[in-house]
Protein backbone atom coordinates (compact mmCIF):
# COMPACT_ATOMS: atom_id res chain seq x y z
CA UNK A 1 0.00 0.00 0.00
CA UNK A 2 1.63 3.47 -1.20
CA UNK A 3 2.16 5.65 1.92
CA UNK A 4 1.32 9.01 -0.17
CA UNK A 5 -2.19 10.04 -1.10
CA UNK A 6 -1.81 13.50 -3.45
CA UNK A 7 -5.21 14.38 -2.73
CA UNK A 8 -3.54 15.46 0.91
CA UNK A 9 -1.29 17.88 -0.67
CA UNK A 10 -4.24 20.20 -1.93
CA UNK A 11 -5.51 21.10 1.67
CA UNK A 12 -3.94 24.90 1.94
CA UNK A 13 -5.08 28.16 0.39
CA UNK A 14 -1.87 30.06 -0.61
CA UNK A 15 -2.20 28.85 -4.67
CA UNK A 16 -1.04 25.99 -6.87
CA UNK A 17 2.40 24.69 -7.78
CA UNK A 18 3.43 22.18 -8.90
CA UNK A 19 6.61 19.04 -8.38
CA UNK A 20 8.88 18.99 -10.77
CA UNK A 21 11.98 16.95 -11.83
CA UNK A 22 15.03 18.89 -12.21
CA UNK A 23 16.34 16.31 -14.19
CA UNK A 24 14.30 16.49 -17.03
CA UNK A 25 11.18 19.07 -16.09
CA UNK A 26 8.38 16.86 -15.95
CA UNK A 27 5.88 17.14 -13.48
CA UNK A 28 5.39 14.60 -10.65
CA UNK A 29 2.38 16.17 -9.35
CA UNK A 30 0.17 19.23 -8.10
CA UNK A 31 0.09 20.55 -4.74
CA UNK A 32 -1.21 23.89 -3.23
CA UNK A 33 1.16 26.44 -0.95
CA UNK A 34 0.55 28.01 2.36
CA UNK A 35 -0.60 31.32 2.61
CA UNK A 36 -1.00 33.22 6.23
CA UNK A 37 -4.08 32.15 6.87
CA UNK A 38 -2.87 29.02 6.64
CA UNK A 39 -0.13 29.67 8.87
CA UNK A 40 -2.58 31.26 11.49
CA UNK A 41 -5.14 28.04 11.41
CA UNK A 42 -2.39 25.52 11.89
CA UNK A 43 -0.63 27.61 14.84
CA UNK A 44 -3.95 27.68 16.40
CA UNK A 45 -5.01 24.02 16.11
CA UNK A 46 -1.21 23.01 17.01
CA UNK A 47 -1.25 25.04 20.47
CA UNK A 48 -4.65 23.28 21.80
CA UNK A 49 -3.02 20.17 20.61
CA UNK A 50 -0.07 20.38 22.23
CA UNK A 51 -1.56 20.75 26.06
CA UNK A 52 -2.97 16.94 25.27
CA UNK A 53 0.33 15.73 24.16
CA UNK A 54 2.54 17.29 26.73
CA UNK A 55 0.84 15.22 28.93
CA UNK A 56 1.00 12.16 27.05
CA UNK A 57 3.02 9.70 28.63
CA UNK A 58 6.46 9.41 27.27
CA UNK A 59 6.29 5.61 26.77
CA UNK A 60 3.41 6.91 23.89
CA UNK A 61 5.21 9.32 22.43
CA UNK A 62 7.85 7.10 21.89
CA UNK A 63 6.43 4.49 20.58
CA UNK A 64 4.93 6.85 18.13
CA UNK A 65 8.24 8.04 16.89
CA UNK A 66 9.64 4.10 16.92
CA UNK A 67 6.95 3.42 14.76
CA UNK A 68 8.06 6.68 12.48
CA UNK A 69 11.32 5.19 12.28
CA UNK A 70 9.70 1.85 11.11
CA UNK A 71 7.70 3.25 8.76
CA UNK A 72 10.54 5.19 6.64
CA UNK A 73 12.40 1.75 6.47
CA UNK A 74 9.49 -0.24 5.26
CA UNK A 75 8.16 2.45 2.78
CA UNK A 76 11.80 3.59 1.56
CA UNK A 77 11.58 2.33 -2.26
CA UNK A 78 8.42 5.36 -2.22
CA UNK A 79 10.24 7.59 -0.65
CA UNK A 80 13.62 7.28 -2.03
CA UNK A 81 12.01 8.10 -5.42
CA UNK A 82 10.62 11.11 -4.51
CA UNK A 83 14.03 12.24 -3.30
CA UNK A 84 15.93 11.19 -6.23
CA UNK A 85 13.02 12.79 -8.82
CA UNK A 86 12.17 15.61 -6.64
CA UNK A 87 15.66 16.74 -5.00
CA UNK A 88 17.62 15.40 -8.06
CA UNK A 89 19.54 13.11 -5.67
CA UNK A 90 21.30 9.86 -6.99
CA UNK A 91 20.16 6.72 -4.99
CA UNK A 92 23.00 6.19 -3.17
CA UNK A 93 22.06 9.91 -1.27
CA UNK A 94 18.58 8.66 -1.12
CA UNK A 95 19.35 5.84 0.42
CA UNK A 96 21.43 7.95 3.23
CA UNK A 97 18.59 10.22 3.86
CA UNK A 98 16.00 7.14 4.67
CA UNK A 99 18.55 5.56 6.82
CA UNK A 100 19.63 8.81 8.46
CA UNK A 101 15.78 9.91 9.24
CA UNK A 102 14.39 6.48 10.49
CA UNK A 103 17.33 6.94 12.77
CA UNK A 104 16.55 10.26 13.83
CA UNK A 105 13.24 9.06 14.38
CA UNK A 106 14.78 6.33 16.60
CA UNK A 107 17.34 8.51 18.80
CA UNK A 108 14.39 11.10 19.35
CA UNK A 109 12.02 8.41 20.95
CA UNK A 110 14.74 8.03 23.55
CA UNK A 111 14.74 11.41 24.02
CA UNK A 112 10.98 11.04 25.84
CA UNK A 113 12.53 9.01 28.54
CA UNK A 114 15.88 11.66 29.53
CA UNK A 115 16.09 13.29 32.67
CA UNK A 116 13.73 16.02 33.21
CA UNK A 117 15.88 18.59 35.58
CA UNK A 118 18.01 18.35 38.14
CA UNK A 119 18.26 18.63 42.48
CA UNK A 120 19.60 21.97 43.42
CA UNK A 121 20.97 23.37 46.68
CA UNK A 122 18.92 25.58 48.65
CA UNK A 123 20.08 28.07 51.64
CA UNK A 124 16.39 27.70 52.58
CA UNK A 125 14.32 24.89 54.11
CA UNK A 126 12.54 23.87 50.51
CA UNK A 127 12.99 21.05 47.90
CA UNK A 128 14.73 23.12 44.92
CA UNK A 129 14.66 21.67 41.48
CA UNK A 130 14.98 22.43 37.76
CA UNK A 131 12.79 20.79 34.87
CA UNK A 132 12.78 20.53 31.41
CA UNK A 133 9.29 21.19 29.98
CA UNK A 134 7.99 21.85 26.30
CA UNK A 135 8.64 24.85 24.18
CA UNK A 136 5.08 24.69 22.55
CA UNK A 137 4.58 25.20 19.54
CA UNK A 138 7.78 24.86 17.12
CA UNK A 139 8.14 26.38 13.81
CA UNK A 140 10.65 24.65 11.19
CA UNK A 141 11.95 26.04 8.22
CA UNK A 142 13.60 23.41 6.06
CA UNK A 143 15.63 23.84 2.87
CA UNK A 144 15.77 21.90 -0.61
CA UNK A 145 19.03 20.25 -0.50
CA UNK A 146 18.92 17.15 1.75
CA UNK A 147 15.00 17.84 2.52
CA UNK A 148 14.03 14.75 4.28
CA UNK A 149 16.90 14.51 7.09
CA UNK A 150 16.82 18.57 7.32
CA UNK A 151 13.36 18.58 8.16
CA UNK A 152 13.00 15.50 10.59
CA UNK A 153 15.85 15.91 12.68
CA UNK A 154 14.02 19.17 14.15
CA UNK A 155 10.55 17.18 13.83
CA UNK A 156 11.17 14.06 15.34
CA UNK A 157 13.08 15.44 18.37
CA UNK A 158 10.62 18.20 19.15
CA UNK A 159 7.77 16.11 18.77
CA UNK A 160 8.79 13.19 21.08
CA UNK A 161 9.47 16.22 23.95
CA UNK A 162 6.02 17.33 23.60
CA UNK A 163 6.24 20.07 21.19
CA UNK A 164 3.69 20.29 18.58
CA UNK A 165 5.63 21.67 14.98
CA UNK A 166 4.42 23.46 12.18
CA UNK A 167 7.49 22.31 9.35
CA UNK A 168 7.57 24.84 6.42
CA UNK A 169 9.39 22.91 3.52
CA UNK A 170 11.19 24.12 0.71
CA UNK A 171 8.38 24.49 -1.75
CA UNK A 172 10.55 23.16 -4.73
CA UNK A 173 11.12 19.86 -2.16
CA UNK A 174 7.81 20.16 -0.64
CA UNK A 175 7.09 16.31 -1.28
CA UNK A 176 9.97 14.26 -0.04
CA UNK A 177 11.22 17.32 2.34
CA UNK A 178 7.29 17.42 4.17
CA UNK A 179 4.60 15.46 2.96
CA UNK A 180 6.04 12.52 3.30
CA UNK A 181 6.23 13.14 7.27
CA UNK A 182 2.85 14.34 7.54
CA UNK A 183 2.18 11.04 6.41
CA UNK A 184 4.46 8.92 7.87
CA UNK A 185 3.67 10.40 11.57
CA UNK A 186 -0.20 10.44 10.47
CA UNK A 187 0.58 6.76 9.52
CA UNK A 188 2.75 6.11 13.18
CA UNK A 189 -0.13 7.05 14.88
CA UNK A 190 0.37 10.80 16.01
CA UNK A 191 -2.87 12.73 17.14
CA UNK A 192 -4.19 14.92 14.98
CA UNK A 193 -3.12 18.33 15.12
CA UNK A 194 0.33 18.11 16.24
CA UNK A 195 2.32 18.05 12.68
CA UNK A 196 1.46 20.58 10.14
CA UNK A 197 3.17 21.17 6.63
CA UNK A 198 3.04 23.62 5.10
CA UNK A 199 4.91 24.54 2.01
CA UNK A 200 5.69 27.95 0.73
CA UNK A 201 7.83 31.20 0.33
CA UNK A 202 9.46 33.61 1.77
CA UNK A 203 5.86 35.13 3.26
CA UNK A 204 5.11 31.57 4.67
CA UNK A 205 8.14 32.00 6.55
CA UNK A 206 7.33 35.14 7.83
CA UNK A 207 4.12 34.62 8.62
CA UNK A 208 5.44 31.56 10.69
CA UNK A 209 8.65 33.38 12.53
CA UNK A 210 6.00 36.28 13.69
CA UNK A 211 2.62 34.07 15.18
CA UNK A 212 2.82 34.75 18.64
CA UNK A 213 1.83 31.04 19.46
CA UNK A 214 5.50 29.81 17.77
CA UNK A 215 7.78 29.87 20.54
CA UNK A 216 10.86 28.34 18.88
CA UNK A 217 12.13 28.41 15.20
CA UNK A 218 14.39 25.85 14.02
CA UNK A 219 15.76 27.34 10.37
CA UNK A 220 18.16 25.79 7.82
CA UNK A 221 19.25 27.68 5.15
CA UNK A 222 21.02 30.36 3.97
CA UNK A 223 23.33 32.67 6.05
CA UNK A 224 21.31 35.70 4.10
CA UNK A 225 17.49 34.30 4.93
CA UNK A 226 19.30 33.24 8.00
CA UNK A 227 19.99 36.93 9.33
CA UNK A 228 16.39 37.94 8.07
CA UNK A 229 14.87 35.14 10.18
CA UNK A 230 17.12 35.89 12.84
CA UNK A 231 16.16 39.38 13.50
CA UNK A 232 12.08 38.59 13.13
CA UNK A 233 12.65 36.35 15.72
CA UNK A 234 14.44 38.55 18.16
CA UNK A 235 11.80 41.38 17.20
CA UNK A 236 9.08 38.64 19.00
CA UNK A 237 11.11 37.34 21.63
CA UNK A 238 11.39 33.87 20.31
CA UNK A 239 14.46 31.31 20.40
CA UNK A 240 16.02 30.88 16.56
CA UNK A 241 18.44 28.04 16.20
CA UNK A 242 19.97 29.23 12.80
CA UNK A 243 22.38 26.33 10.91
CA UNK A 244 23.13 28.08 7.89
CA UNK A 245 25.77 28.20 5.07
CA UNK A 246 29.84 27.40 5.02
CA UNK A 247 32.85 27.65 2.68
CA UNK A 248 34.58 24.93 4.88
CA UNK A 249 38.26 24.17 4.24
CA UNK A 250 39.64 20.96 3.56
CA UNK A 251 43.35 21.16 4.63
CA UNK A 252 46.03 19.00 3.27
CA UNK A 253 49.35 18.31 5.56
CA UNK A 254 52.61 17.86 3.30
CA UNK A 255 52.20 14.37 4.52
CA UNK A 256 49.19 13.85 3.19
CA UNK A 257 48.63 10.14 1.40
CA UNK A 258 47.12 11.50 -2.08
CA UNK A 259 46.69 7.85 -3.03
CA UNK A 260 43.84 7.59 -0.01
CA UNK A 261 43.14 11.28 0.20
CA UNK A 262 41.77 12.11 -3.51
CA UNK A 263 38.65 9.92 -2.50
CA UNK A 264 38.05 12.21 0.40
CA UNK A 265 38.95 15.35 -1.46
CA UNK A 266 36.34 14.94 -4.54
CA UNK A 267 33.25 13.45 -1.96
CA UNK A 268 33.97 16.63 -0.27
CA UNK A 269 33.44 18.93 -3.17
CA UNK A 270 31.18 16.80 -5.61
CA UNK A 271 28.36 15.38 -3.35
CA UNK A 272 25.21 16.07 -4.33
CA UNK A 273 25.98 18.46 -6.69
CA UNK A 274 28.02 20.08 -4.01
CA UNK A 275 24.51 21.30 -2.57
CA UNK A 276 25.40 20.61 0.77
CA UNK A 277 26.21 23.17 3.33
CA UNK A 278 29.16 21.24 4.53
CA UNK A 279 30.92 21.37 1.10
CA UNK A 280 34.30 21.61 1.17
CA UNK A 281 34.91 25.19 -1.02
CA UNK A 282 38.18 25.70 -0.30
CA UNK A 283 41.16 22.87 -0.54
CA UNK A 284 44.20 24.05 0.85
CA UNK A 285 46.99 21.93 0.10
CA UNK A 286 50.98 22.22 0.70
CA UNK A 287 52.94 23.66 -1.87
CA UNK A 288 54.67 20.68 -2.57
CA UNK A 289 51.84 18.35 -3.01
CA UNK A 290 49.52 21.43 -4.73
CA UNK A 291 50.21 20.24 -8.66
CA UNK A 292 50.05 16.60 -7.98
CA UNK A 293 46.75 17.38 -6.05
CA UNK A 294 45.51 19.29 -8.73
CA UNK A 295 46.49 17.02 -11.43
CA UNK A 296 44.28 14.37 -9.68
CA UNK A 297 41.67 15.94 -8.54
CA UNK A 298 40.80 16.71 -12.35
CA UNK A 299 41.01 13.22 -13.17
CA UNK A 300 38.80 12.65 -10.68
CA UNK A 301 36.01 15.25 -12.28
CA UNK A 302 36.51 14.19 -15.20
CA UNK A 303 35.67 10.41 -14.72
CA UNK A 304 32.57 11.19 -13.09
CA UNK A 305 29.41 10.62 -14.74
CA UNK A 306 26.96 13.47 -14.06
CA UNK A 307 22.95 12.91 -15.73
CA UNK A 308 19.68 11.78 -14.73
CA UNK A 309 19.51 9.60 -11.06
CA UNK A 310 16.57 8.25 -11.81
CA UNK A 311 17.08 6.78 -14.88
CA UNK A 312 20.65 6.64 -15.34
CA UNK A 313 23.29 5.12 -13.68
CA UNK A 314 25.42 8.24 -12.13
CA UNK A 315 27.87 10.27 -10.15
CA UNK A 316 26.21 13.37 -9.87
CA UNK A 317 22.67 14.70 -11.19
CA UNK A 318 20.79 18.18 -11.54
CA UNK A 319 21.85 21.33 -9.32
CA UNK A 320 17.75 22.23 -8.16
CA UNK A 321 16.81 25.03 -10.44
CA UNK A 322 17.75 27.16 -13.32
CA UNK A 323 18.41 30.03 -10.46
CA UNK A 324 20.85 27.64 -9.00
CA UNK A 325 22.39 26.32 -12.01
CA UNK A 326 23.07 30.44 -12.97
CA UNK A 327 24.77 31.40 -9.75
CA UNK A 328 27.16 28.99 -10.14
CA UNK A 329 28.51 29.64 -13.57
CA UNK A 330 28.61 33.35 -12.88
CA UNK A 331 31.21 32.62 -10.41
CA UNK A 332 32.90 29.70 -12.29
CA UNK A 333 33.14 31.96 -15.84
CA UNK A 334 33.98 35.15 -13.13
CA UNK A 335 36.97 33.35 -12.28
CA UNK A 336 38.06 32.39 -15.27
CA UNK A 337 37.97 35.87 -16.80
CA UNK A 338 40.30 36.87 -14.27
CA UNK A 339 42.79 34.14 -15.24
CA UNK A 340 41.75 31.42 -12.58
CA UNK A 341 42.93 27.87 -14.70
CA UNK A 342 39.66 25.73 -14.91
CA UNK A 343 41.24 22.34 -14.57
CA UNK A 344 38.30 20.19 -15.00
CA UNK A 345 34.75 20.93 -15.40
CA UNK A 346 33.20 24.41 -15.83
CA UNK A 347 30.40 23.55 -18.02
CA UNK A 348 27.16 22.29 -18.43
CA UNK A 349 23.90 21.04 -20.32
CA UNK A 350 20.47 21.95 -19.08
CA UNK A 351 20.55 21.68 -15.31
CA UNK A 352 23.72 19.23 -14.98
CA UNK A 353 26.66 21.16 -14.07
CA UNK A 354 30.42 19.20 -14.33
CA UNK A 355 32.19 19.14 -11.28
CA UNK A 356 34.50 21.28 -11.59
CA UNK A 357 38.21 22.55 -10.22
CA UNK A 358 40.16 25.63 -10.11
CA UNK A 359 43.46 25.63 -9.38
CA UNK A 360 46.36 28.84 -9.11
CA UNK A 361 48.59 28.66 -6.45
CA UNK A 362 49.44 32.66 -6.04
CA UNK A 363 47.44 35.35 -4.19
CA UNK A 364 47.27 38.19 -6.53
CA UNK A 365 44.60 38.88 -9.23
CA UNK A 366 43.82 36.09 -11.09
CA UNK A 367 44.77 33.62 -8.60
CA UNK A 368 42.04 31.44 -6.84
CA UNK A 369 42.61 33.16 -3.85
CA UNK A 370 41.22 36.39 -5.13
CA UNK A 371 37.76 35.04 -6.93
CA UNK A 372 34.12 35.18 -5.37
CA UNK A 373 34.53 31.09 -6.07
CA UNK A 374 36.57 30.95 -3.84
CA UNK A 375 35.59 32.92 -0.97
CA UNK A 376 31.81 32.37 -1.37
CA UNK A 377 29.68 29.53 -0.79
CA UNK A 378 29.02 28.34 -4.22
CA UNK A 379 26.27 25.67 -3.40
CA UNK A 380 27.55 23.81 -6.33
CA UNK A 381 30.06 21.18 -7.39
CA UNK A 382 33.20 23.04 -7.40
CA UNK A 383 36.49 22.82 -5.95
CA UNK A 384 38.86 25.92 -5.67
CA UNK A 385 42.06 24.73 -4.82
CA UNK A 386 45.13 27.08 -3.33
CA UNK A 387 48.57 25.84 -1.91
CA UNK A 388 50.15 27.11 1.49
CA UNK A 389 53.79 26.62 2.62
CA UNK A 390 53.57 26.84 6.50
CA UNK A 391 51.15 25.36 8.90
CA UNK A 392 50.83 29.21 9.84
CA UNK A 393 49.92 30.26 6.95
CA UNK A 394 47.22 27.15 6.52
CA UNK A 395 45.87 28.57 10.13
CA UNK A 396 45.88 32.33 8.32
CA UNK A 397 44.02 30.78 4.88
CA UNK A 398 41.70 28.68 6.90
CA UNK A 399 40.32 31.12 9.19
CA UNK A 400 39.94 33.83 6.47
CA UNK A 401 36.77 33.54 6.00
CA UNK A 402 32.93 34.86 7.22
CA UNK A 403 32.14 30.91 8.15
CA UNK A 404 32.64 28.37 11.03
CA UNK A 405 31.07 24.94 9.94
CA UNK A 406 33.29 22.27 9.18
CA UNK A 407 36.79 21.42 9.04
CA UNK A 408 38.51 18.59 7.34
CA UNK A 409 42.56 17.72 7.64
CA UNK A 410 43.83 15.20 6.31
CA UNK A 411 47.67 14.13 7.54
CA UNK A 412 49.44 11.09 8.58
CA UNK A 413 50.15 12.61 11.87
CA UNK A 414 46.60 12.90 13.77
CA UNK A 415 48.26 14.54 17.01
CA UNK A 416 49.77 17.39 14.91
CA UNK A 417 46.28 18.11 13.32
CA UNK A 418 44.67 18.20 16.67
CA UNK A 419 47.06 20.92 17.59
CA UNK A 420 45.98 22.45 13.91
CA UNK A 421 42.44 22.36 14.73
CA UNK A 422 42.62 24.49 18.07
CA UNK A 423 44.10 27.65 16.02
CA UNK A 424 40.70 27.22 13.65
CA UNK A 425 37.43 27.89 14.97
CA UNK A 426 34.59 25.16 13.47
CA UNK A 427 31.60 23.89 14.74
CA UNK A 428 32.63 20.42 13.04
CA UNK A 429 36.12 18.99 12.87
CA UNK A 430 37.00 15.71 10.96
CA UNK A 431 40.75 14.67 10.52
CA UNK A 432 41.22 12.07 7.69
CA UNK A 433 38.10 12.90 6.81
CA UNK A 434 36.29 15.38 4.80
CA UNK A 435 33.59 17.89 5.77
CA UNK A 436 30.39 16.33 4.56
CA UNK A 437 29.47 14.38 7.75
CA UNK A 438 26.77 14.08 9.97
CA UNK A 439 25.05 11.32 12.60
CA UNK A 440 22.06 11.82 14.89
CA UNK A 441 23.84 11.13 17.76
CA UNK A 442 26.30 14.26 17.32
CA UNK A 443 25.65 18.02 18.39
CA UNK A 444 25.42 19.60 14.81
CA UNK A 445 26.23 23.66 14.19
CA UNK A 446 28.94 26.18 13.06
CA UNK A 447 29.86 29.84 14.63
CA UNK A 448 30.13 33.26 12.95
CA UNK A 449 28.02 33.14 9.85
CA UNK A 450 27.58 29.89 9.21
CA UNK A 451 24.75 29.86 12.38
CA UNK A 452 24.16 30.74 16.05
CA UNK A 453 26.51 28.56 17.83
CA UNK A 454 23.05 26.03 18.28
CA UNK A 455 23.07 22.55 17.88
CA UNK A 456 21.12 20.12 16.65
CA UNK A 457 21.42 16.02 17.30
CA UNK A 458 21.87 14.13 20.97
CA UNK A 459 21.38 15.99 23.98
CA UNK A 460 21.46 19.12 22.08
CA UNK A 461 18.14 18.59 21.44
CA UNK A 462 16.93 18.94 24.69
CA UNK A 463 18.10 22.59 25.05
CA UNK A 464 16.70 23.17 21.77
CA UNK A 465 13.17 22.53 21.90
CA UNK A 466 12.24 22.81 25.95
CA UNK A 467 12.55 25.34 28.64
CA UNK A 468 14.20 25.06 31.43
CA UNK A 469 11.67 25.88 35.01
CA UNK A 470 13.03 26.51 38.38
CA UNK A 471 10.62 25.01 41.11
CA UNK A 472 10.66 25.47 44.85
CA UNK A 473 8.20 23.57 47.39
CA UNK A 474 8.10 24.07 51.52
CA UNK A 475 6.24 22.48 53.79
CA UNK A 476 4.37 25.64 55.21
CA UNK A 477 4.37 29.16 53.87
CA UNK A 478 7.51 31.61 54.33
CA UNK A 479 7.89 33.94 56.61
CA UNK A 480 9.41 37.78 55.45
CA UNK A 481 9.22 40.86 57.53
CA UNK A 482 6.76 42.49 56.27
Amino acid sequence: MALLDPENWRTLRGGEAEAVEPATGEVLGVLTLAGPSDVERATNRAARAQRDWAGTPYPERAAVLRRAGDLIHRHAPEISEWIVREAGSIPGKAEFEIRTAAEECYEAAALAHRPLGQVLPSAAPRLSYTSRVPAGVVGVIAPFNVPLVLAVRSVAPALALGNAVVLKPDPRTAVCGGHVLAAVFAAAGLPEGLLHVLPGGAGTGRALVGDPRVRVISFTGSTAAGRRVGARAARHLKRAHLELGGNSALLVLADADLDAAMSTAAWASFFHQGQVCMTAGRHLVHASLHDEYVARLAARADALTVGDPYREQVHLGPVIDRGQLDRIDTLVRAAAADGVRIAAGGTHRDLFYRPTVLADGGTGPGSVGASAAYGQEVFGPVAPVRAFHTLDEAVALATDSAYGLALGIVTRDAARALDLAARIPTGLLHINDQTVNDEPVAAFGGLADSGTGARFGGDANLDAFTETRWTTVRATPAAYPF
